[in-house]
């Protein structure tokens, strides 16, 4: 495993760079003006292979700015237009693991239809006319006290969805400060969600790729 400024990068080939996306850093250009990940990967591909001019690296998916997890970018349009072809086939598989609160079924499907509203950057559930359908199962893994640990396979990928599917079902993800309405403005925790799995079929070989990483070793993880 490869670091470039505290990135982790678990793969690279001339079409392909899958990395872990550090916490609480945008994935690309925002409001904020932060160094973006975007940013920083174009800037090890220029450093790394002595490019000049600009480099292109195509984003095909996002996370959320406070989660943490596994990202694949495309090195050429070919190989971009090929991956987001794949998550529109449902051919693109991603796994998380968050850390849920209150009592909820053992296994289950939840569907919603979810809309944005791009001047708080927050999304909800609305109706099937005005929302776009949002779907995920998830299976409970550990329970200890009021906290689960939960496996999540996300088969669309709408802003926030996970958060607000959870949320909106009285189960807030624990440290999530926008939908979690119990965290104080104050309190510094982090959110229980990462990007744990990613598969997909490489859009050259046609191999099928597969990562996965281990969660967090701290609070709250670590009681599971």
């Amino acid at each position: 495993m490869e670091k470039y400024q505290d990135i982790n990068i678990l793969y690279e080939d001339n079409h392909l760079l899958v990395v872990i996306k550090p916490k609480n850093i945008p994935v690309c250009l925002d409001n904020s003006n932060d160094l973006d990940l975007l940013t920083i990967l174009k800037k090890y591909l220029k450093e790394k292979y002595h490019k000049k001019g600009n480099v292109y690296l195509g984003l095909v998916h996002r996370l959320d700015r406070p989660v943490s997890g596994i990202m694949v970018f495309a090195k050429t349009s070919k190989a971009a237009q090929r991956l987001s072809n794949q998550i529109n086939n449902k051919q693109f598989n991603k796994i998380y693991h968050a850390v849920v609160q209150n009592k909820l079924a053992k296994k289950a499907t939840l569907k919603d239809y979810l809309i944005k509203d791009d001047k708080t950057n927050t999304s909800y559930v609305t109706t099937k006319e005005k929302g776009k359908l949002s779907t995920l199962t998830y299976e409970v893994i550990s329970t200890v006290n009021n906290l689960n640990l939960v496996k999540i396979n996300l088969h669309t990928g709408r802003s926030h969805q996970i958060r607000v599917q959870f949320s909106s079902r009285n189960n807030p993800l624990y440290g999530d400060h926008r939908y979690n309405k119990k965290i104080k403005k104050d309190d510094k925790t982090d959110i229980a969600l990462i990007a744990s799995g990613l598969s997909f079929y490489h859009p050259i070989t046609k191999e099928l790729l597969d990562f996965n990483i281990e969660l967090p070793k701290k609070y709250p993880w670590n009681i599971f």
